[in-house]
């Protein structure tokens, strides 16, 4: 095992003496062969700050990080390994092909046997196996390739005019489908969706929730309800994680944690309605008062009248028909 130069070294003002990334190697071989990846990973990467990790070394430390999942980290390792020109070398590299398919790199992975077979590293008894492994992660690849393609074609294919043109519950439905799609090449379109002042609030709350879920950093000016604010996708929290919701829905369970039945349907309406406003929450209007509210319009539905904040409940009323589409 080879050394770095320094024998004495200073981290943190701290003296290292000799034997430190010795000691800390045998400790992380010793937690890999009783199974505790975690710790063994987090030995080895300690060692390596010190000494340089050799074959063994760093095979064991690429299957822990394997086996914790920390796939990138592992193919970084395996590089590493393989640029060394390890004695195993068909061992590492089956590693290394088995992490790049945990990453879904099917090309990749297809090449490097193609390569692999054409350099006669394969041993003959793996022969068929690999073959079948190399058209496999092939065929994948090319799935994967026709699959980005119509997804791109159908976000090309949007079209802020034919959108206004469309019945509201043909516009929700179109940004539905464009959940788990690369939403990017049309962002200035959706923020047109968001902005527009026509558009129905509960679609205008869909469309930003969209981008809020890509993280896309870009400021929205959105208008609802005669109020206006600029927000950024990128920092703002879903309806349902907002400070106010939390609040309130917690007062709500507290207060009803003895009726289930009206309770369930309390928080039916409130994510709903916390949609529907959304990114706005219930205006000037305050926890509590927000939580009775809905607990005596819920009230009202079932026919126990009693006292109750007709402005607040008159509120919530306005919020249930914005949830409608036509």
């Amino acid at each position: 095992m080879k050394k770095k130069k320094q024998q004495i070294q200073r981290q943190d003002n701290v003296i290292l003496f000799p034997g430190v990334g010795e000691r800390l190697l045998e400790q992380a071989h010793a937690y890999a062969e009783s199974s505790q990846y975690n710790l063994a990973c987090e030995a080895f990467a300690e060692a390596l700050r010190y000494i340089e990790g050799d074959e063994f070394s760093l095979s064991v430390y690429a299957y822990s990080l394997y086996e914790m999942r920390a796939y990138q980290e592992a193919k970084k390792i395996c590089e590493e390994l393989l640029a060394i020109g390890p004695t195993m070398y068909f061992e590492a590299m089956e590693l290394y092909l088995t992490i790049s398919m945990q990453l879904r790199e099917f090309k990749q992975v297809e090449k490097l046997i193609e390569t692999l077979l054409d350099e006669g590293a394969i041993p003959e008894s793996q022969m068929e196996k690999f073959k079948r492994l190399k058209n496999l992660n092939a065929e994948i690849a090319e799935n994967q390739l026709v699959q980005q393609e119509m997804q791109e074609q159908e976000v090309d294919g949007f079209s802020i005019s034919h959108f206004l043109s469309l019945p509201q519950y043909e516009q929700l439905q179109v940004i539905y489908q464009l959940t788990g799609t690369n939403i990017r090449p049309i962002v200035q379109s959706l923020i047109q969706v968001i902005e527009h002042e026509e558009i129905h609030p509960f679609i205008q709350s869909i469309t930003l929730i969209l981008l809020v879920e890509q993280q896309v950093d870009v400021e929205i000016v959105i208008k609802k309800f005669q109020r206006q604010c600029t927000v950024n996708p990128a920092y703002l929290a879903l309806p349902t994680k907002l400070p106010q919701y939390e609040k309130v829905e917690a007062s709500i369970t507290m207060i009803l944690e003895k009726d289930p039945t009206s309770l369930a349907m309390v928080q039916q309406l409130l994510a709903k309605h916390a949609i529907v406003a959304y990114p706005f929450e219930w205006l000037d209007y305050g926890t509590e008062d927000i939580a009775q509210g809905y607990i005596d319009y819920v009230h009202m539905l079932f026919g126990k009248v009693h006292e109750m904040d007709d402005g607040i409940v008159g509120f919530l009323q306005q919020l249930e028909t914005f949830s409608e589409l036509h």
